[in-house]
């Protein structure tokens, strides 16, 4: 017999809602987050990995979703202070039994995880997105979805990982504007 969950869903909206206009530098903005959980819940996505917690917002959104499909979100933070941050705001959202925290550098952690991935959000350094990609697409299911946040900045390590996006041709692909910062959504047919 199943467990039965509690309804988790006032508990995470307050929380969600209630922090929103405090929510920022490292973290995505309450637009951009509502985008990646419709995403996770419309493809019953269930193997969700994030790369750059930092304290916590976006992985809370994923979480959420993943209570939604009964997934688990993995996440890795580098940054030790952020890190302890993330830990409280699990815990006060209600979200902890569903994210399995990576402290750590992931330049290391990613090419180390074993996957299948049905859902990935990258949005850690912008100069290795190109590499977490490369590290992470034999990992991605087809019918999966590798998502980069920041896509829309103007700068040289963006505009080359855009444009190796744009070659490949087994993935559709589409920005999904949201804030203004831009998430690179790349649907993996094959």
């Amino acid at each position: 017999m199943a467990d039965i969950l509690p309804d988790i869903d006032p508990v995470i909206s307050s929380f969600l809602n209630d922090n929103s206009k405090i929510w920022k530098n490292w973290n995505i903005s309450h637009i951009d987050g509502k985008i990646l959980f419709d995403l996770v819940v419309s493809n019953r996505y269930r193997n969700i990995l994030e790369i750059g917690t930092s304290t916590g917002y976006s992985t809370i959104w994923l979480a959420w979703a993943a209570s939604k499909t009964g997934g688990r979100v993995r996440t890795i933070e580098i940054e030790k202070k952020r890190y302890n941050i993330a830990i409280g705001n699990f815990k006060d959202a209600g979200v902890t039994s569903y994210i399995d925290f990576l402290p750590g550098n992931a330049h290391f952690i990613v090419p180390a995880l074993e996957g299948p991935f049905d859902f990935i959000f990258c949005d850690a350094d912008k100069e290795w997105n190109l590499q977490y990609f490369l590290s992470l697409e034999p990992k991605l299911v087809a019918g999966g979805r590798y998502t980069a946040h920041n896509i829309l900045w103007d700068d040289a390590k963006t505009v080359r990982f855009v444009d190796y996006m744009k070659g490949k041709t087994n993935f559709r692909k589409h920005i999904e504007e949201g804030s203004g910062e831009g998430i690179l959504v790349s649907y993996k047919i094959s």
